[in-house]
Order: C-alpha cells, then sequence, then structure tokens
C-alpha cells in the first residue's frame, strides 16, 4: 500500500468527506460525547473549507481516508482561553474538522495526517499549531499529545451545548 498522503480536497471528494464525518458523529455519540452532535460540522462547512483551499483529504489506495480543514490565520474563539497560548501573538494555523474514515481507523492514518499538516503549515513559514476537542474526546487527545502537541487551557466555541473545548498548541 502507498503511503497515506494529503492532497487538496475537491467537490468530487464531497461525499466521502461527509460519510467519514458522519461516523466520526456516530463514533462521539457512542463514546458519550455531545461533540459534533447538533449538526455541525455539516455539508456546507466542508463546502467552505474545499471553497476556502482549506480542505485536505488524506488518500490512500487512491480512497479519501481522512479530513482535515488547515485554517491559517485567526481563529476567534481562540482569543479568549483559560488557561495561556505560549506564543500567542505569533501566527498560527488551525487544524479544524479531523475525522479517519471507519475503514482506517486504527493503523495509525491520524499520524500521517497530522505530520501531513504540519509540513504544510511548516512549508508557509507558519510553526505555531492549534487544535481543541471536547474533553471526552479521548481519541482526538491522543492524537494530539502524540503529535506533540501541549494542553495550554479551556477555550470556548459556538456551540449551544457544552462549548467549552481543551485547546491543544504546537511550537516548532
Amino acid at each position: 500500500m502507498p503511503i497515506p498522503h494529503l492532497t487538496k480536497a475537491q467537490m468530487t471528494d464531497l461525499k466521502a468527506i461527509c460519510q467519514i464525518i458522519a461516523d466520526a458523529k456516530a463514533r462521539l455519540k457512542k463514546a458519550g460525547s455531545p461533540q459534533w452532535q447538533t449538526g455541525y460540522p455539516n455539508e456546507n462547512s466542508i463546502q467552505n473549507d474545499i471553497i476556502n483551499h482549506h480542505g485536505w483529504v488524506l488518500r490512500a489506495n487512491h480512497e479519501v481516508a481522512g479530513y482535515v480543514a488547515i485554517i491559517p490565520g485567526e481563529e476567534p474563539t481562540y482569543g479568549a482561553i483559560d488557561g495561556a497560548w505560549i506564543k500567542p501573538n505569533d501566527p498560527y494555523i488551525t487544524l479544524h474538522r479531523v475525522a479517519i474514515s471507519e475503514h482506517y481507523l486504527g493503523q495509525g492514518f491520524s499520524k500521517y495526517l497530522f505530520s501531513n499538516a504540519i509540513t504544510i503549515g511548516l512549508s508557509q513559514g507558519i510553526h505555531n499549531f492549534r487544535v481543541d476537542t471536547y474533553h471526552l474526546n479521548q481519541a482526538m487527545q491522543t492524537i494530539a499529545k502524540q503529535a506533540g502537541f501541549e494542553y495550554r487551557g479551556i477555550i470556548k466555541v459556538n456551540e449551544p451545548v457544552h462549548p467549552e473545548r481543551l485547546g491543544f498548541e504546537l511550537n516548532l
């Protein structure tokens, strides 16, 4: 099998991405997490990622094996944190809507996804990365920590139920 790699998401990938997101929502719900249970992310948010050139797919065997939005610039919900960013004034990239296909779970694909996303940021001259997740999303916390991200504090996202998220940062 070829090594998984990130490519820009295309509208032709939308159906596969939406299925991956739907499966991730079901896994979160089964784990008792309210994260992603209020309609977000949805097809419209993925379409916007693709239109704005923020959507990336992890490809393996010519299939969409994962998805991530790689967003440079300030994330409005990260402006206030109960804690502290180590480099609050440096440019950063936020990784949002991270999900791996059901067919590739447990095979280390999230490591490829994070490694490729970080490489993309570094190639753009950005050395700081942020990600957030709900406190019950142990899988994402583990992935972020394995990629070198460190917990920095609580941020609040625009979610009607349980808006608190754990904010993680990686400085290279």
